[in-house]
């Protein structure tokens, strides 16, 4: 298969500002994207699609692929992840390149490993799959969730709450950010991205950090050093 790799990373954070690019542990966050695609060793091409010369810079200092700024229709706070990679594929397909599959790899995941990346695409073989998503158990149980009435009454909650220790309860999960796999189809110069036989990937709670705002940094940046500390 030919696997193509892309990283969107526009600049105009409105939650934490210039988040694509901030430090964590030294490195610019975009940074962590790039080197897990390359360790895992199994793309034709990995992309880092983003409207900012800076961050294309920064893209291509750390060995990513920058052939083209987005355009501006994809650079506002309404673009979807799936139109920015059907922008790059075009490009892509406009000088004869086609791929067999695209994974979406979005830079607000700095934990996500290599391995993961493999065993999502062991699983897209495993299962036939059109589609791999990453997923994680989330930390709360849903079913020890409510909605409080206006009078801030617990009395319906407790009525209708599940019996039982937590432990017993049935797991939940979340779709967490970090991988997500899907084959191409090219019909009549048209691309289509593939997704009817989806299935999960599970990832461990502790690669699964997705960073939106400065506390997700403070806590990507422990689970790092937890991690150095083990292995050293």
């Amino acid at each position: 298969m030919k696997n193509i790799a892309i990283i969107p990373a526009r600049c105009g954070s409105k939650g934490l500002k210039d988040k694509n690019i901030k430090k964590l542990n030294g490195l610019p966050l975009l940074a962590y994207s790039i080197k897990a695609a390359q360790d895992s060793k199994l793309f034709d091409e990995i992309v880092v699609s983003t409207d900012s010369r800076k961050y294309a810079g920064i893209a291509a200092e750390n060995g990513a692929s920058v052939p083209f700024l987005r355009s501006k229709e994809q650079s506002g706070d309404n673009a979807g992840s799936w139109e920015v990679v059907i922008e790059v594929l075009e490009k892509y397909l406009e000088i004869g390149r086609t791929f067999d599959s695209v994974c979406l790899l979005q830079p607000t995941s700095p934990l996500r490993q290599s391995e993961d990346i493999k065993i999502a695409y062991e699983l897209l073989d495993k299962y036939n799959a059109e589609a791999i998503t990453s997923v994680c158990e989330v930390d709360h149980s849903p079913l020890w969730s409510m909605i409080l009435p206006d009078n801030k009454s617990l009395r319906t909650f407790r009525e209708s709450m599940q019996k039982g220790p937590r432990q017993k309860l049935d797991k939940y999960y979340r779709i967490n950010g970090a991988v997500y796999i899907k084959k191409i189809e090219y019909i009549d110069a048209k691309i289509e991205l593939l997704g009817t036989k989806e299935f999960a990937y599970i990832m461990e709670r502790d690669r699964s950090v997705d960073i939106d705002v400065e506390d997700d940094f403070l806590l990507a940046e422990y689970y790092m050093k937890k991690k150095s500390n083990i292995l050293h």
